[in-house]
This record gives structure tokens, sequence and C-alpha cells, in this order.
């Protein structure tokens, strides 16, 4: 038995993992008094059976033409086949490789530790992406040597190295065929105003300026962005035109007509004019339980599928059933379906593989707060990430480089400031010149912020109150650097520290997070990053005090909003806009 053992889980680690978490389910809804474990047992136990079915349904050997027992076995080294858990054959070990689990790993090998055992793979590029990946270079690079060679007649080293440089800068390309022809245009532009505002630098840095003739420069950039702005918008009106040709488009119908098939229903249909047609969708439920906005799309019930696919030309299924969905017999009884009968969407998916269509499964992740969703796969095991800190590998160091390069420049140049102001607080009251004051960071750990004192009071304890406007508690002095964020500026050496970011979601009193939190959903997500100086919802208008729920949940979306979409030019983008609303604003007291 231990050598049974060993090979079954050295065949399939997958196996084991999903019988273990459907065992977990079905322990935890045994465990949860007074609550309907009935009905959670039946729909966890129908998940659990699903994702079994699709992990080891590749693994299920083909019949066989009847032979005599253990003879196929036998002709191949291994004794007749048992039946395992989940009813899959079970090799055993011939005497020849000493029956043991060490036999097993020579003769089948580690499955789990190979490349091929993988679930899912990143999407290969279009060939439009491929062209415009070295179009744009190509041109570049061409653009350079052409008026180099105009303008000199040869080309010198100086301008081999430049020629590298364009085409490291350049190469690869982003795709912009798809864009409207204006941001096309635009982002274009700026995509090598930035270029040509890198190699100047480079050039200055490295006192080469009058190595390099400024017509080349000039001229080598004005064609380069006007001739890949035409290639772009004319790849563009190919590709419009290409999937308007019957041979350019597909056919594509969806299986469910929830919620969720109504909304992959009007993507598609978004879609249209770039090659997708939408047919319909197939449901076996009653009009009346289908969504209004699929409801007029169907086509017929799930039996009806593939014949409909094999008439139709039908090349792409959209599946927006859940995983556990089971036969309609029983749709409320308190007894899972027989395992014979299955799931619906394992006999879906079983009946579709006898058809040349490309399958596509919808995750129903409709109501959750997505934040930096990414698969990945954990040695052949699928995992989708719905929440996840946007800081990680190269990310993570690209923001802590922005963070001290731009901390100890402005630190520096904003020293006689933080000398003057220093000497106003001190000046103006008594008390400390900074002021210290406990508040949640990264991953919810509290951190000491420092602050200009603006207040006669230190308030640092379990009650909080916000600053309001005409608050006694602000010196005259106080509520001159709190309305120009003069207060703020020792966070910059909390930066330093590598406490804060000079871009985040502002970080709130720790009493005031553990009264949001109870109140506002996702409120705790915001701290998956380090706090910020500024952030998204300072700078659009969500700045000062937070008197209502209202205004403190619309800050929280604009900070989860940031987290969805954090890049390098986002944080440039705030930090910019922020020196304009300091001016100009007027919700800070």
């Amino acid at each position: 038995m231990a050598a049974h053992s060993g090979v079954t889980r050295q065949a399939d680690p997958g196996i084991d993992l999903a019988r273990e978490s459907g065992a977990s389910v079905r322990h935890a809804s045994r465990e949860v008094p007074g609550q309907p474990s009935a009905r959670l047992h039946q729909n966890a136990q129908a998940g659990s059976n699903a994702l079994l079915e699709v992990v080891t349904q590749q693994t299920r050997p083909k019949a066989k033409p009847q032979t005599a027992p253990g003879h196929d076995q036998a002709s191949r080294g291994l004794t007749p086949s048992v039946e395992g858990p989940n009813d899959l054959p079970v090799p055993q070990p011939s005497a020849a490789q000493g029956g043991s689990a060490a036999g097993a790993l020579r003769r089948f090998g580690p499955l789990s530790a190979s490349p091929l055992n993988r679930s899912f793979f990143s999407e290969p590029p279009s060939v439009s992406t491929l062209v415009a990946a070295v179009t744009e270079p190509a041109l570049a690079v061409g653009s350079l040597l052409t008026w180099v060679w105009a303008l000199h007649g040869h080309v010198s080293r100086a301008d081999l190295v430049l020629t590298i440089v364009v085409l490291a800068l350049s190469f690869p390309a982003r795709n912009r065929s798809s864009m409207p022809a204006t941001a096309a245009w635009a982002e274009l532009t700026a995509a090598w105003v930035a270029r040509a505002g890198v190699i100047g630098l480079g050039l200055w840095a490295t006192r080469s300026l009058d190595q390099v003739d400024p017509r080349v420069l000039v001229g080598a950039w004005a064609c380069t962005v006007v001739l890949t702005g035409l290639c772009t918008q004319a790849a563009g009106r190919f590709t419009v035109w290409w999937q308007s040709q019957p041979h350019g488009r597909r056919r594509a119908i969806v299986i469910g007509a929830g919620s969720l098939a109504a909304r992959v229903g009007q993507a598609l249909r978004d879609q249209a004019g770039r090659g997708i047609d939408l047919i319909g969708c197939f449901d076996d439920r009653l009009d009346s339980r289908l969504d209004p906005g699929a409801r007029g799309m169907r086509q017929g019930d799930l039996a009806d599928v593939v014949n409909f696919i094999n008439h139709h030309d039908i090349q792409d299924v959209y599946i927006t059933l859940p995983l556990g969905a089971r036969e309609l017999g029983a749709p409320h009884s308190a007894e899972p379906a027989a395992s014979s009968q299955g799931s619906r969407i394992q006999r879906l998916l079983h009946a579709l593989q006898d058809t040349t269509v490309s399958v596509h499964y919808v995750p129903d992740l409709l109501g959750i707060t997505i934040i930096q969703g990414r698969l990945r796969d954990v040695n052949g095991v699928p995992v989708v990430g719905l929440c996840e800190t946007p800081f990680t590998g190269v990310n993570q160091l690209v923001k802590r480089a922005e963070d001290l390069l731009l901390a100890s420049l402005i630190l520096v140049l904003i020293s006689p400031l933080l000398l003057g102001v220093a000497l106003g607080v001190k000046l103006s009251s008594p008390g400390p010149v900074l002021f210290r004051q406990r508040r949640n960071g990264l991953d919810g750990r509290e951190i000491m912020v420092w602050k200009f004192r603006s207040m006669r009071t230190l308030d640092n304890g379990p009650i909080v109150k916000q600053a309001t406007r005409g608050d006694p508690r602000i010196t005259p002095f106080g509520a001159f650097i709190r309305r120009t964020s003069l207060d703020e500026l020792p966070q910059f050496f909390n930066v330093l520290q590598g406490r804060m970011s000079i871009v985040g979601p502002r970080p709130h009193a720790v009493a005031h997070n553990d009264e949001y939190r109870e109140l506002i959903r996702a409120y705790m997500v915001r701290h998956k990053v380090k706090p910020g100086i500024t952030g998204w919802a300072q700078v659009n208008g969500h700045r000062g005090e937070t008197d209502t729920l209202d205004k403190m949940r619309a800050r929280v979306e604009y900070d989860l909003e940031y987290l969805h979409h954090w890049s390098l030019s986002l944080d440039l983008r705030i930090i910019a806009r922020t020196v304009g609303v300091v001016l100009g604003d007027r919700h800070a007291y």
C-alpha cells in the first residue's frame, strides 16, 4: 500500500489538492452550528467535484478494446491497475520495478515539476502587436541614419552609438492601432518627447553635445513621429477592414443567461467592430428567471448547444455558469445529485470537447473589489489573485527608488523653508515643534508620522476629533501651515525612513481607522501600500475634513482606484497636480 500511495501522489498532486479542499469544505459545513449546512454542503460538494473532474479529466485513460486481464499492463511492465479514489485507475508497479514508490518515481517522474504541467499560459501577442513592436524602432533608426547620411555623407562612431541608444529606448514599441486617432498621436508625441529628453540629458552628462548635429536630432525626431503615426493609422484601418470581412470574423455564443452572461454579451457586442459576432446564449431555466439583458439572446437549452455549434459555424463559447452547477432535476434537494449524473458544467465540457470550438470560462467576480487581479500558475495549480499590492517585484524597487530620489531632492530644496516653519511654530505657541501621531501604515501596522505642530493640544489617544473650520485648538500660525500643507513637510523624513511614500493613500489616525473599517467596505485594503504625503484622492477634491461618511467613502474609492491603476507616470502626475491643489484649494483648515 505504501507504493500505491506514492504513485498516486506523484502522478498528479492536483488530485490530492482538490480532494483535500473538498474534505475541508465538507468538514467546515458540519462544524458551523445553526447554519443551513445541508445546502452549503451540497453547493461546496458540487464545486469540489467539478474542480476535481477538471483537474483529473486529462489523466483519465481512454477506453481500450477488451483484453485478457493484466495482459496489456504486463506487456508494459505493470501489473493490472486497481480502482483508486474517485474511480481513477492507479497503475501498480511490477516486481521488476521493486514495487516501491521510488520505482514509481523512476517510471513516471515528478509530473508536478515538469513545465508541461502548467494549467495556464500567457496569451501570445497578436500579429499587429508584433508588427508595431518592430516598426516604430525601425522607422526611428532609419530616419536617424538617413538624416546623418544626407547631411554628412558618412556615419561616424558617435552616430552609431546614438543609433543604438535610440533602438534601445524605442524597442519594443507599443501597439496603438486600436486607439482613437487623437489619443494615439498624443501618446506617440509624448513618448518621443520623453525619449528626446533622455537622449539630451545623456549627451549633456557625457559632455557629448558637440558630437551630434542638432539638425539630425530634430529631423529624425519629426520624421519618426510623423511616419509612425501614419503607419499606426494605416494599421488600424487595415485591421478594421480585415475584421469586417467574413473570413476575419469569429462567431460566439454564451452559455448561461444570468447577470454575468448579460455583461459578457454586452462586452462582446461592443467588440463587434473587432471581428466578434455574438449569436446568442443558452440556458435551461425559464424565461422568468433569466436576466432581462440576456433574455432576448436566448437560442435554446444546454442540450441544444452542440447541435447549434455544428450548424452555425461557431468558433468561441463563453461559459458563465458556476463550476458547481448541478442537474436541474432536484434544484432544491438537500442531497447532491448522483455522481453518475455529474454536474451540468462537466457534461457540457465533455460535449464541447467533441467540437472544435474555443472554450472560455468567465468567473463570476461581480461585486468583488479586485485590486491588481492576476492569474498565476503555482507549480501547475491555477491561482487567481483578487487583492494584491501593486508593489511586488520590479514595481517595489521602482517605487522605493522614486521615494528615495524625490524625497532627498525635495528635502535639500526646502531645507530653508523647514527651518523657517520650525521657528514660526516655536515662537507662535508653547510646546514642541514636531507632533508625532500614531497612524496605520503598510499592512495596518502602527507607525509614527511627523508633522509640524499646528494645535495647542497633542491629541493622540483612542479618541481623536478631526479638525474643523474655526477649530479653537488650532493656533493662528498653525492655521496658515495647515492651509498651505506646510505642516506635512516633515513627512519627507518618514519617506526616507521607509514608513511612508510620497504618493499613496493618506494615513488616518488609528482611532479613525478603527471607526471607519467597520463602516466602509474594503477600507483596510488601502493599507496594502505605504501611506503617502499626497494621493489620488487629494488631487481630486477630497482633501481636508471628512465630516460625513459619504466623503470618507469617496476618499477610499479614490485610494482603491490608485492601487488598481498604479504606475510611475501616475505618481508623477499626482505630484505635479498637488502643487496646484495646495496653492488653490480651500478645503484644508
